[in-house]
């Protein structure tokens, strides 16, 4: 068989799959908590390790806290006065438990045709390919149109507060002359079936993602004796402000990224998608289980995920305190805010542990060509798509700088493999094949960005 764009071997090809069996063997678990978050900086000193064997030449940042590690490392291009790209990465990963997986979660195994670990998919896969490409360009003296800046950053998982917030409050010189970046979250495959028989992979490039608060809600009230009647009960106000917020449907919204995505998707599939329906829920059921992902980027969501009350059977708590996860559609923070005043009524208290807001960007413009060129020249029968992520990436601080933001990390996926449920899940893997033809995609993009 002869060697065509799709299948050419290069350097990066070949090594991007050891490279990111080799990233997922560092337990780089955030916890969330800076005393039991760990193998950041053991992880950070190995990629330096890596671009340094290749001639680039490093800069490690420890952002705010011991063992928080940063690396960075500039590729100068050929036309200085262009707006440099850069290229970001996290290192870390949420915990695993090892218990309950096929393989043990930071054995970077590969087996059945896949890379498996903690981080296979969020996100050592594009941490590996980006690796792979930055040492190819190096190695060869391959000049790209532009300088490229290789960020690989920490705590991204927590919101960035020891990672690309700190690095954007405290070193913004680290991203001088950048005007756009890549990272997380997009690029991967969604197969979907034309009218006539025949399928169609939508690319999906993140264009927008919705805004990531971690809300503290609390109640004070009387202690007492448990055996005494309380009317004035914290645990009871509380448990019945989470409740409320929990139920509650909160009105629907389509931005124009996820208006894109669906008119896309009805002009491939002949699938018919009607915002205003009831069951647009319903509707979107058909796209399989990234419906997961685009059903949530509809409307606002509040979803108690912690809560914390008394130190005894028999004594009523003064204090009980809830933690809500809150995802905001671009544009709605205001009303938002309003809505859960009303739901959890004026005993309760809020305050916000974190706070990051959304972003939207249009689909348009030299990047997103080049994106679909690259995605093109390698599966001809691909179309990039914009679309809205319902969570959260480093994108959010890097976009206060004035930079443009997407979510580009390529992956051509199984039809039949339930992507979506891999991110934060239990044998977290990826293809080999995926991180091969995303190494091939890179190249081409990078090239021509």
């Amino acid at each position: 068989m002869s060697e065509t764009a799709e299948t050419r071997a290069t350097r990066a090809v070949s090594e991007v799959v050891d490279l990111v069996s080799a990233l997922i063997r560092f337990d780089t678990s955030n916890t969330g908590e800076l005393e039991t978050t760990k193998g950041e900086r053991e992880c950070a000193l190995w990629v330096a390790e890596q671009l340094e064997q290749a001639g680039y030449e490093t800069e490690y940042v420890e952002s705010g806290a011991p063992g928080r590690g940063n690396v960075f490392a500039r590729l100068r291009g050929a036309d200085p006065s262009r707006g440099a790209l850069m290229m970001h990465g996290h290192l870390d990963v949420v915990p695993a438990e090892a218990a309950d997986w096929s393989v043990h979660p930071f054995s970077g195994a590969v087996r059945d045709g896949y890379v498996w670990g903690r981080g296979a998919i969020d996100m050592k896969d594009m941490v590996g390919m980006m690796l792979a490409v930055a040492r190819q360009f190096k190695i060869e003296g391959t000049v790209p149109p532009r300088d490229i800046v290789w960020a690989f950053v920490a705590d991204e998982e927590n919101g960035g507060r020891w990672g690309c917030q700190w690095l954007v409050q405290n070193r913004p010189d680290l991203f001088e002359g950048v005007t756009e970046a890549v990272g997380e979250v997009g690029g991967f495959s969604l197969t979907v079936p034309k009218p006539d028989g025949s399928e169609r992979r939508l690319y999906l490039v993140e264009t927008a993602e919705k805004g990531l608060g971690w809300m503290r809600l609390r109640a004070k009230a009387r202690a007492g004796h448990g055996s005494f009647l309380h009317e004035d009960n914290a645990v009871t106000i509380l448990s019945q402000a989470v409740a409320r917020l929990g139920t509650h449907t909160f009105p629907l919204v389509v931005s124009d990224s996820v208006a894109e995505f669906l008119a896309a998707v009805a002009e491939e599939s002949g699938l018919q998608f009607d915002p205003a329906s009831p069951d647009i829920e319903g509707q979107l059921a058909k796209l399989g289980t990234i419906s997961r992902i685009i059903g949530a980027t509809l409307r606002d969501t509040a979803n108690p995920t912690m809560l914390r009350a008394g130190y005894k059977a028999n004594v009523i708590p003064q204090t009980a305190e809830a933690v809500v996860d809150c995802r905001v559609v671009p544009g709605r923070q205001a009303e938002f805010e309003r809505e859960v005043d009303a739901l959890i009524g004026p005993d309760v208290e809020r305050e916000w542990i974190t706070k990051l807001d959304s972003y939207e960007t249009t689909f348009d413009g030299h990047l997103v060509d080049a994106m679909n060129d690259a995605i093109l020249a390698h599966d001809p029968a691909g179309r990039t798509v914009p679309y809205m992520l319902s969570g959260g990436t480093d994108a959010k601080a890097f976009a206060t700088l004035g930079i443009r933001c997407f979510g580009f990390a390529p992956l051509r996926l199984p039809p039949e493999l339930d992507f979506t449920a891999l991110f934060h899940g239990v044998d977290e893997r990826v293809p080999v094949e995926s991180l091969e033809f995303g190494a091939r995609v890179l190249e081409h993009f990078l090239l021509h960005s």
